[in-house]
């Protein structure tokens, strides 16, 4: 059966985040003191005591969101609810039930949903005898947690879990699962690829940039390859990061990057390649990740007076470090180039997922020696005793030399070239590694 959905909700500030991230083991959602902090659904694979499920975390409720953009956080929470099949409702002790609260919980109620009421920040014995006032909310008996604490949280997931049929599971078989993440500056169409590929208005679009905050994963199946999409915040230049919740995100950006088996790395038609993408081109090189170029609002090229041939050649001479990189233009808003651009990421999966044999490499790289051999350095010559491909997603190869300080820069770059083009690599980023034979 597919893992339960468990949907953390309630009031701007009062802990979800932490308590989400309580939950999942790790810091994956940004935690602090501001409310409001979380604005997308952010949804992460999450264990207790053997059983599985996916544990969901929502920005703030309010009864009455005076902006837009709370307009559409409340949209998200409430969708979240809709699919749910746990709600843990989130308050704060020090506040009491608020009518705030006293409003969520009508519309909680109104779910048919499953709820567990949560009163966290409940520090201490004395603050646990606060908990009795929430019952007001009609919610059943409050459970009294401190996520930041790890207070309350074993009665807290029993209830949750007594809540939801168990039933045996059937092994999650995540071999094979593409992991996707779509980069990019800030305000450059994202989220709304990322809703385009689904179908569905799954993150927040808005024009006003930085809306996105969080990496935010999604599970999907695309030509019956499993996928887990995950979008992230804009990156800008370092100098104009602005301290706190901005810095946080770019480092789970980051961090989404480090995790991904292929990269969307986004650019705006309007814009074309900025110094900021290229600098994110090298954070995807140097994790040794698969990578897709997506030019998104194609829609705009007419316009712009633009076309594909020139847009391509501008985008090689920017990007000369990435000859092997395919190139694919989008519309996220009018759902064009999509397919193609799911395609490219598909055929660098598997061709970053590819093994040789050992004679086949073996010999690919002695005839690349041959052909040109490495210069001498101190009146010493680099020597090959051995090579073997020891892992892929990235292609990696180990050589053993003599002595691995020889291999300059320049003589690996040749010899990757030399190796993606015998070997057939056309799509990948291949990793040399070269130790010293003795080693």
């Amino acid at each position: 059966m597919s893992k339960p959905s468990i949907v953390i909700v309630g009031r701007p500030n009062v802990g979800k985040s932490t308590l989400f991230n309580r939950l999942v083991g790790r810091r994956a959602a940004v935690v602090t003191d501001i409310p409001g902090t979380t604005r997308d659904r952010i949804a992460l694979d999450a264990e207790w005591w053997g059983h599985r499920f996916i544990v969901v975390d929502t920005g703030g409720l309010e009864a009455a969101p005076t902006t837009p953009m709370y307009q559409q956080v409340v949209a998200q929470a409430m969708l979240a609810m809709e699919t749910a099949d746990a709600i843990i409702f989130v308050t704060d002790v020090h506040d009491g039930p608020t009518p705030a609260d006293m409003d969520i919980s009508h519309q909680l109620r109104r779910t048919g949903k499953p709820v567990v009421l949560a009163v966290n920040k409940t520090d201490n014995s004395t603050l646990e005898q606060e908990t009795m006032e929430f019952y007001r909310l009609g919610l059943g008996d409050p459970i009294a947690i401190s996520a930041h604490h790890n207070r309350g949280i074993d009665d807290l997931m029993d209830a949750v879990m007594a809540t939801i049929p168990q039933e045996e599971e059937a092994e999650n078989d995540v071999t094979g699962l593409l992991s996707l993440a779509i980069v990019g500056r800030t305000n450059v169409g994202k989220s709304a690829l990322l809703n385009a590929i689904l179908g569905e208005e799954r993150v927040i679009v808005s024009e006003t940039p930085g809306t996105t905050r969080d990496a935010i994963d999604t599970p999907t199946i695309y030509q019956d390859q499993k996928m887990l999409l995950i979008d992230t915040a804009g990156i800008r230049r370092p100098g104009r990061v602005e301290q706190g919740i901005e810095t946080y995100s770019v480092l789970r950006t980051l961090r989404a990057v480090d995790r991904a088996d292929v990269v969307f790395l986004v650019l705006d038609a309007a814009d074309m390649v900025a110094a900021q993408d290229t600098h994110i081109a090298g954070h995807v090189i140097d994790a040794f990740k698969g990578l897709v170029i997506v030019v998104n609002k194609w829609d705009l090229a007419t316009q712009l007076g633009l076309d594909e041939a020139g847009c391509l050649e501008e985008i090689r001479q920017r990007f000369k470090f990435l000859p092997y990189a395919p190139v694919r233009f989008t519309s996220a808003l009018n759902k064009t180039g999509v397919a193609g651009a799911l395609d490219a990421a598909l055929m660098v999966y598997r061709d970053c997922s590819k093994e040789v044999s050992h004679h086949k490499l073996y010999s690919a790289v002695l005839d690349a020696m041959a052909e040109n051999q490495p210069s001498s350095r101190k009146g010493r010559l680099l020597r090959l005793k051995g090579v073997a491909q020891e892992g892929v997603r990235p292609p990696t190869f180990v050589f053993y030399v003599n002595d691995a300080s020889l291999a300059h820069f320049s003589y690996r770059r040749y010899l990757e070239n030399r190796l993606r083009e015998t070997l057939a690599f056309r799509w990948s980023h291949l990793k040399l590694v070269f130790k010293d034979a003795k080693e």
